[in-house]
């Protein structure tokens, strides 16, 4: 079966600087696909500048890879038609980080809601484009008599983003890409979006894609989880398998990072590198040796593949490797079981 949306073999690198010009990869040869089948939350995980806001945008069509392809049931998203390109936009929607930067403080949140629906003609009657309205912000927890007629700043931040993805679900969409969705909401209201996309998921068969820093989050609300590391998959599978028995040593310290309720636990016990102490040090191998305390000299000196650990689990470290080797093509094997 095609997928419906398709990284094949795509990085992106951004060039900087007026005297001297750099170059930053941030993804580097990256594959990943949503299919039709079984839909799913996916979490895109890792730390600031690992590359996985780059992936969105490039699921998005928001920016073009520098080399690989981004693939739209099956065909080239940069190879599209304009009508190809209309369905991709109703098919594919995103949920970004901050729920105040998509409204106009001018319009009341009717506007953020009625105009996708008179832009892709979605109802014929006023009638009708008040009971799409009103059964999308009802499918994400909101009252329609409570929140409609109002302007965004009379809404709670948790309020807004709501409306946000209901704005995305009136689409009927295949797949949300949810770039940070709850990273600006008070805590207390994080529990609530977060149900509110796994309802997205569950009852209405949409499959998303949650880009998170935070494991925690994606621990309670996901299937399965890559986790990146400068622009590269240090590890992917089955979310309860990482995050409960991390193996690569990256994710290991990310899950340390996790303030899980165990009195038991100390915190600090163990020093931690960041990126910040290596910064400058070169590897021709694994991006994390430099901050790994299992580095070893092959490590430095060449670059891991991912070993298939278990059905649901391939890991990018040499600590595996009497592992069999799992194609960077194939990466998606271990999300789909």
């Amino acid at each position: 079966m095609t997928p419906i949306l398709e990284l094949r073999n795509a990085t992106k690198i951004y060039a900087g600087g007026l005297l001297r010009r750099r170059s930053t990869v941030a993804l580097e040869g990256s594959y990943l696909s949503v299919g039709e089948g079984r839909p799913r939350i996916t979490a895109i995980a890792g730390e600031s500048g690992s590359g996985k806001t780059t992936m969105g945008m490039l699921l998005l069509g928001f920016i073009e890879p520098t080399s690989g392809e981004i693939l739209y049931r099956g065909k080239n998203l940069a190879q599209a038609s304009r009508e190809e390109l209309r369905r991709f936009r109703q098919e594919v929607q995103a949920i970004f980080q901050d729920p105040f930067e998509v409204y106009n403080p001018f319009y009341k949140v009717d506007h953020l809601l009625t105009v996708p629906i008179a832009k892709f003609g979605l109802a014929k009657t006023k009638e009708e484009r008040r009971e799409k309205i009103e059964s999308a912000l009802i499918n994400v927890g909101l009252r329609p008599e409570e929140t409609l007629g109002r302007y965004p700043h009379q809404l709670s931040g948790g309020q807004r983003q709501r409306i946000t993805v209901a704005r995305a679900l009136i689409l009927n969409p295949q797949v949300i890409i949810a770039d940070e969705p709850v990273s600006m909401v008070d805590a207390s209201l994080r529990a609530t979006i977060l149900e509110a996309l796994r309802h997205l998921n569950r009852e209405l068969g949409i499959s998303i894609l949650y880009i998170t820093h935070d494991l925690a989050t994606a621990y309670h609300i996901c299937d399965n989880i890559l986790v990146l590391y400068q622009g590269s998959v240090a590890e992917a599978g089955d979310v309860d398998g990482i995050i409960l028995e991390p193996q690569h040593p990256y994710t290991q310290l990310l899950v340390g990072s996790i303030p899980w309720p165990d009195p038991k636990r100390r915190w600090g016990e163990e020093a931690i590198v960041s990126q910040g102490d290596v910064a400058g040090q070169a590897t021709h191998g694994c991006k994390f040796a430099p901050r790994c305390r299992y580095a070893m000299d092959i490590c430095r000196e060449t670059r891991p593949p991912h070993y298939r650990t278990a059905e649901t689990r391939a890991v990018a470290c040499f600590l595996y490797r009497d592992s069999p080797v799992l194609p960077p093509e194939e990466i998606n094997s271990v999300l789909d079981t």
